[in-house]
């Protein structure tokens, strides 16, 4: 029986990463923030092996790589920074207890890790135009991995039908985190969900205002 739910699990998670493959590059609902920004999608990824991932700064192994993560670029190189939507489909209330755990508010500040082969990758199909170039911040090719600090990070967790009635009904999410039931993340076209795009729009520093200058 366990081998089972490993593998329906392992099933599961492949099949979110390949419709999150299909998303835009701008996550769908997000609105315009304060700043001009890139919005790009780091995960799912093309570059099986050079996508980028969160780390605390001055380790190597203590890595997380999101089942889905869309960063946000800022646009000026004297104060580089980068904001984060991540994505996380949870198989079980065990998965969800770890994975909120890599998200919860800490003293010292997430980085996002860009690799090079990553940046110099094409944008998108269908346009052959590197990544570094739509990143404004970056005046030139990069030689090096893009490493940026992260200043703010909202995190929407996917939940099986159970976990995610019990969630709602007697937990409380934290400031950064959203919910949706997995259904939503594995149906074909499921970045077009109203409900959905209305819960990712919310999912930003903009919802916190009553209007913006």
């Amino acid at each position: 029986m366990k081998n089972c739910r490993m593998v329906g699990n392992k099933l599961l998670d492949t099949l979110v990463k390949q419709r999150l493959q299909r998303w835009p590059q701008r996550p769908p609902g997000a609105p315009v923030g304060r700043t001009r920004g890139t919005w790009l999608r780091a995960r799912p990824s093309v570059e099986l092996f050079a996508h980028p991932y969160l780390k605390v700064p001055g380790t190597e192994r203590m890595r997380t790589v999101p089942d889905g993560l869309w960063l946000n670029f800022g646009t000026d190189p004297a104060d580089p920074y980068v904001d984060i939507l991540c994505i996380e489909a949870c198989s079980s209330f065990q998965n969800l207890l770890d994975k909120r755990s890599r998200f919860a508010p800490s003293t010292t500040s997430l980085i996002a890790c860009c690799p090079v082969p990553w940046l110099l990758a094409p944008y998108q199909a269908g346009d052959p135009t590197p990544r570094w170039r739509v990143i404004e911040l970056l005046r030139g090719e990069p030689g090096v991995p893009l490493n940026l600090p992260v200043r703010d990070v909202r995190v929407l967790y996917g939940l099986k039908a159970p976990q995610y009635n019990g969630f709602a009904r007697s937990q409380l999410p934290q400031a950064h985190e959203y919910f949706c039931p997995m259904d939503v993340l594995t149906e074909e076209g499921g970045h077009e969900n109203p409900h959905l795009r209305s819960l990712i729009g919310r999912a930003s520093a903009s919802a916190a205002f009553m209007h913006l200058p």
